[in-house]
């Protein structure tokens, strides 16, 4: 697993991608709490400002269930 001795990183998610506000080596997934490496995440919403950390994940989020 991936040192996340560097904490949480803050990001502005956008379509195509997203800018680092402030430099971490990880996320917080909005719906499981499981740390994101940054070079693993893949799935975030650009309406909420929220990661993912699988596409299950994302479904939840949509269907309304945020509990871990």
């Amino acid at each position: 697993m991936m040192d996340m001795i560097g904490g949480e990183a803050r990001l502005r998610y956008h379509f195509a991608g997203f800018e680092i506000i402030r430099a971490g080596t990880y996320v917080t997934c909005a719906v499981t709490g499981r740390r994101i490496p940054l070079a693993d995440l893949r799935y975030w919403s650009v309406e909420r400002q929220q990661a993912y950390a699988s596409p299950e994940a994302v479904a939840r989020a949509m269907a309304g269930d945020a509990d871990a």
